[in-house]
């Protein structure tokens, strides 16, 4: 059964009482949480993910609550945790959902350790991968969201898992984390995407996060081979942009992106410079979303 098998009451008192666990990819998390926002976020933007049973191993096991003192009351706050850590402080109540999605991210960056985890968008067509490293602010999520309401399957938006051996790239796909204006700008390029609930003044300004396409989530246990990579960045006016990227400069920035490269030692540089050797690479600036599309359409045809 799919999480939208269960009504928002339903999925309400299972997260309240012994949790629910979802696949989400090669992974299944656990999840409680008291929380009214969170049974609706995950009603919304989980839908289609499945719900395994009780007995089946976890990966994660992660809670979101308010805390045991006064705040829970006085200028409401919630708390993080993940198998009784916290890793993160409280935060205030309204930002309950987008600090699961963080939470989740940190669970990955920082244990799963058999692949390299870069951060960075990963998408894919006709079986072939596309990572879309890049710091906050250079249009990465925006871009991937674009792209992926025109035909691209969604692996990630966020983390790209590479696969020590195969260097396969396998999905983690999950909803869009879009903030600020980009909020808008993807409600207006593709008006049938599925948005949730915008959470304001975080550390990150709004936040909302976009339901991932339902065909990616259905082909979440289908890997890729990576063909690009490109280094994208959002710039007001710029025409779009495609230009050659030196591939040692692309290792680098690569290994910059990388959330346990030096944890994986050799191994970690053997991959990430195995992986730049079987990719083309590229710089891409753009202003315009259609123009960012029709580019990268034609580099899909190549």
């Amino acid at each position: 059964m799919n999480v939208s098998g269960l009504t928002v009451n339903a999925l309400a008192r299972e997260l309240r009482r012994e949790g629910v666990q979802i696949r989400i990819g090669t992974y299944l998390v656990r999840i409680q949480s008291s929380l009214s926002s969170i049974a609706q976020g995950l009603h919304l933007l989980y839908a289609d993910y499945p719900l395994e049973p009780e007995a089946a191993f976890a990966d994660f096991h992660v809670s979101i609550d308010p805390p045991k003192n006064v705040r829970r009351w006085l200028a409401p706050q919630v708390i993080f945790r993940t198998d009784g850590f916290v890793p993160f402080k409280p935060l205030p109540a309204d930002q309950a959902y987008p600090l699961l999605e963080w939470g989740l991210n940190w669970c990955i960056s920082t244990q799963y350790h058999r692949y390299l985890v870069i951060h960075g968008a990963v998408i894919e067509k006709n079986g072939r991968a596309m990572i879309l490293p890049a710091p906050p602010g250079s249009g990465k999520s925006t871009l991937c969201a674009a792209l992926v309401t025109r035909g691209w399957r969604l692996l990630s938006d966020e983390l790209t898992l590479v696969s020590l051996d195969t260097l396969e790239i396998v999905p983690m796909c999950r909803p869009v984390s879009l903030k600020n204006e980009s909020i808008q700008i993807i409600q207006g390029f593709e008006k049938t995407v599925t948005m949730g609930r915008a959470s304001h003044d975080t550390n990150k300004g709004t936040v909302a996060h976009m339901r991932a396409p339902t065909a990616s989530v259905m082909r979440s246990q289908e890997t890729a081979v990576p063909a690009w990579v490109v280094f994208p960045k959002y710039e007001p006016g710029v025409t779009a942009q495609l230009d050659e990227h030196a591939k040692a400069s692309a290792c680098m920035k690569i290994a910059d992106n990388t959330f346990n490269y030096s944890m994986l030692g050799l191994r970690g540089f053997q991959t990430a410079s195995n992986l730049i050797d079987r990719c083309d690479c590229y710089t891409f600036n753009y202003s315009n979303l259609d123009d960012a599309v029709t580019r990268f359409h034609d580099l899909a045809q190549q």
